[in-house]
């Protein structure tokens, strides 16, 4: 996608200027947070203060958040390597190098990506997830999850991706602010339902079983501050992939996914690093 349709992409939720008005500053934001834990710098004071005070709780924060963006780096490139070629990532969040089109690409120079977030700070900085290759595509859509059907009725939607062929549906710490597990399953039978075989689905998900007391405490934070994080053990994690094929090593915390596509990323994680450190559960399945 080029610049222009970007900013098109932008223009149509109004000016950038009325755009940055969207953003509050008074409360803290689960985006920017997360960007915060990353060591980015498009977080405000009031982020940098809730995160901390999770860090009080949990001080392995940044290392759970690294180790979801390992996970999805390592899932997009298995994925590409077995022939997969686009990817519907929902709840993006704050563009972080490499991207997941980068890490597509970089595979497969002719992968396609649509982004989709809520955010009015991802809106923002959409500019950043353009930089397709020129043999591929990307394109972004503010959209909500919980209205599946509107983003895939996007015009970026259909005019990037093609459903007669394998898409990926990427939701990367993204599920737990559902509260409901019913809302939650339907979300992922939505943006499922119009794929066809070979599909794939890529989640991870908070969970207090690996780290009772810090996550409950880490949740506590998040809910005080205005965002439901609904904790959810394996069993209730298990149910998202109803109906799909599991691929190995099945459930498993984030960091331990694939471990043998670790060796090309940047940021691997040390291998002293435990579960309880990381409290995310993640795994991929594909439509049979």
């Amino acid at each position: 996608m080029s610049t222009d349709e970007t900013v098109a992409t932008a223009a149509e939720y109004g000016s950038e200027e009325s755009v940055a008005l969207q953003i509050r500053q008074d409360i803290p934001h689960s985006a920017r947070m997360y960007d915060y834990f990353l060591g980015g710098k498009d977080n405000f004071a009031v982020d940098r203060e809730a995160a901390e005070r999770v860090l009080t709780v949990f001080p392995t924060m940044r290392t759970a958040v690294h180790a979801n963006r390992t996970f999805m780096r390592r899932a997009t490139r298995a994925l590409a390597r077995r022939g997969l070629r686009q990817w519907l990532d929902i709840g993006t969040g704050i563009p972080t190098s490499p991207n997941l089109h980068e890490v597509a690409q970089a595979v497969e120079p002719r992968a396609r990506v649509v982004y989709a977030d809520n955010d009015p700070v991802v809106l923002a900085h959409s500019r950043a997830l353009m930089t397709s290759t020129p043999q591929g595509r990307t394109a972004y859509v503010h959209g909500d999850v919980r209205d599946p059907a509107a983003i895939l009725a996007t015009p970026q939607v259909a005019q990037t991706l093609d459903f007669t062929r394998p898409v990926v549906v990427s939701m990367v710490a993204l599920l737990h602010f559902v509260p409901e597990l019913a809302d939650a399953r339907a979300i992922v039978e939505h943006f499922l339902a119009p794929l066809p075989s070979g599909s794939a689905l890529v989640l991870s998900h908070a969970t207090a079983e690996l780290d009772p007391a810090g996550a409950t405490q880490v949740q506590e934070i998040y809910n005080r501050a205005g965002t439901s994080l609904q904790l959810r053990p394996e069993a209730e994690f298990a149910t998202l992939f109803d109906g799909l094929d599991l691929l190995g090593p099945g459930i498993v915390p984030a960091h331990r996914w694939h471990l043998d596509e670790a060796d090309t990323d940047a940021d691997a994680l040390p291998a002293t690093v435990t579960d309880a450190q990381v409290s995310f559960y993640a795994a991929v399945a594909v439509k049979p």
